[in-house]
């Protein structure tokens, strides 16, 4: 049994028993009818030449018949042959090389879907035995669909390709989701109907083009819970249990955000069943129905349910938040909150650990945000050290914590596995070298961004004693009063530079020019100033009595001019500094 769902510029095909596995099943398919029926209005549209196949420049559902049935029997049979049993094949092939032309924008148009794989295990076991299940389904679909082309181009040409290209024909992402109780409160058991995603399988790189690419406004705390009253529909929505840093954060994404949500697999480890036989840390719903949150003002929104010790985040369904960013930043809102609640203090960062030889390891945590330099300098650190690096270990991309070990020493931690990255800012051998394990978002638009592996689990949580605490400074020029890199002399200095979080804007959100963010951390911290200000002003001073390095670096990254100099000259200043 399979059903599918076709939206914008999406296909999600959901298989609870059997995928098709013969030409004529996929032929004769509903599926296949929608995509011929949806290709051809598009060349109606357009007056497209290609049109000329039927000898008229309008198509009716008559002639959809007729061209799905010729396909049927070119799959089989030569060109030539193909009129004596199909009534109307004839006009349709009476120039095969302008059929052909049709039959191969029939083809791209099945492929400029994003194309997903839904493998519903009710009852089946399919969770347990993954790698056979994505053969029966995504593997042999891709298969299938491949040889079916080029049997059809072969038989219409009646010439064999000399140049095979593997392109994924099929779907590009595959899922086995199951249903599964976790442990909600009673408020929230109507989430426990949708299918929870165990096991998935993509083809990178991966590109997709998702309805915005920036994102704007912040994140708002409302006293109301927003998911009360909405009943989600178990065929259109999805779960992806995210380990976030020690906590479990289960997204809940509508279809309309498929693209989106299915991304998250490269940048949150997938929660194990052991992490969900416990209660989840929080719970995000993006894509609710707009009207559910028209009573609130902001439309980004998250409660704290104190009476039942989770958070609760919310995001409407609409192409205006339709960007990774809202989907990143609010899981990592939801994170910081409940680190601060339990006294352990966030950052919007990247913490590395950085061996060089000589026996000489340092962690290094740089404090800023986006389009600071922090990544420019590190890619930068790369170049410059490779004769003496030994190892530079990502335990942190983008946003972290630190707890104060019981000896006082200043312990970091990350949350992602992955990094979110503007694609235009990366250095090429780095782009180039990650790229066949990316995900690519908007690859043609400005902030066109990347989503990629960059370290483990493992790695994440262990826990690394911090020695350099940096804030990444790329507004100001370097004179004798502003080196490259300063260090502060107390905590009160430091404090003040870190909590009025000065940057020069790269254009990442709808921000630009000098902005300041309160500790450059919009995601929590700032909502909750209160609950951060004495928090930062204990590990501030923490800080000094370990004997961190605190200080501020000058990539200069926002100044004109200074976009690649500027990073490399902070690189080897830095390096200067850790091997001093």
């Amino acid at each position: 049994m399979q059903s599918f769902d076709m939206m914008d510029n999406k296909i999600i095909l959901r298989v609870q028993d059997r995928i098709c596995e013969t030409e004529d099943e996929v032929l004769s398919s509903e599926l296949f009818s929608g995509i011929v029926t949806s290709a051809l209005e598009k060349l109606v549209k357009r007056n497209s030449i290609l049109l000329n196949v039927f000898g008229k420049n309008t198509v009716t559902d008559s002639d959809v018949d007729t061209i799905i049935e010729t396909l049927k029997f070119l799959s089989k049979m030569p060109a030539n042959l193909v009129p004596n049993v199909v009534p109307g094949a004839s006009i349709l092939l009476k120039d095969p090389i302008q059929f052909n032309g049709l039959v191969e924008y029939i083809y791209n148009f099945w492929r400029s879907f994003d194309r997903f794989i839904i493998s519903d295990s009710k009852g089946k076991d399919w969770d347990k035995r993954p790698y056979r299940t994505f053969n029966e389904t995504i593997g042999h679909l891709t298969n299938l669909i491949r040889r079916m082309y080029r049997d059809i181009q072969e038989n219409v040409t009646g010439q064999h390709p000399r140049i095979y290209r593997q392109v994924a024909a099929g779907a590009e992402v595959s899922t086995i989701a199951v249903s599964k109780a976790v442990k909600l409160p009673m408020e929230y058991e109507v989430l426990n109907k949708v299918s929870m995603m165990r096991q998935m399988l993509i083809y990178p790189p991966l590109i997709l083009t998702p309805p915005n690419n920036k994102r704007s406004g912040r994140f708002e705390r409302v006293m109301e819970n927003p998911l009360k009253g909405i009943d989600f529909n178990s065929r259109e929505w999805l779960c992806y249990p995210a380990k976030v840093g020690e906590l479990v954060i289960l997204v809940y994404f509508h279809n309309s955000y498929a693209e989106l949500g299915h991304s998250l697999c490269n940048l949150f480890e997938m929660a194990e069943d052991e992490d969900l036989e416990r209660a989840p840390d929080a719970i995000y719903a993006y894509g609710v129905p707009p009207e559910s949150l028209a009573r609130f003002e902001c439309k980004q929104i998250f409660f704290e349910d104190t009476a039942n010790n989770i958070l609760v985040g919310a995001v409407p369904r609409s192409a205006e938040f339709g960007y990774f960013g809202y989907l990143k930043k609010m899981i990592l809102t939801l994170h910081n909150i409940i680190m601060m609640r339990r006294g352990i203090l966030p950052f919007h960062g990247a913490l590395v650990r950085l061996i060089l030889k000589g026996n000489i390891d340092r962690t290094i945590l740089f404090i800023g945000d986006t389009g600071a330099g922090k990544s420019e300098t590190l890619e930068a650190l790369r170049g410059i050290g490779e004769g003496e690096i030994q190892d530079l270990i990502v335990i942190a991309d983008d946003m972290g914590s630190i707890k104060i070990a019981p000896d006082g020493s200043i312990v970091g931690y990350g949350t992602e596995i992955g990094a979110f990255l503007r694609l235009d800012d990366l250095q090429p051998g780095y782009a180039l070298g990650q790229i066949d394990r990316a995900i690519i978002m908007n690859a043609n638009q400005v902030n066109a961004r990347i989503i990629i592996p960059v370290t483990t689990y493992e790695q994440v949580i262990r826990g690394q004693k911090i020695d350099i605490i940096m804030y990444a400074n790329n507004y100001d020029a370097i004179d004798e009063e502003h080196p490259i890199i300063e260090r502060f002399k107390d905590p009160e200095r430091a404090l003040s530079v870190f909590r009025e979080g000065t940057a020069m804007s790269k254009g990442t959100t709808t921000s630009t020019g000098l902005v300041h963010t309160y500790f450059v951390n919009p995601f929590g911290a700032a909502q909750y100033k209160d609950l951060h200000d004495p928090l930062a002003k204990k590990y501030f001073e923490a800080f000094f009595k370990a004997n961190v390095f605190v200080g501020q670096m000058r990539s200069r990254l926002g100044l004109s001019g200074w976009e690649r100099k500027g990073p490399e000259d902070a690189a080897r200043e830095l390096l200067r500094v850790i091997k001093g």
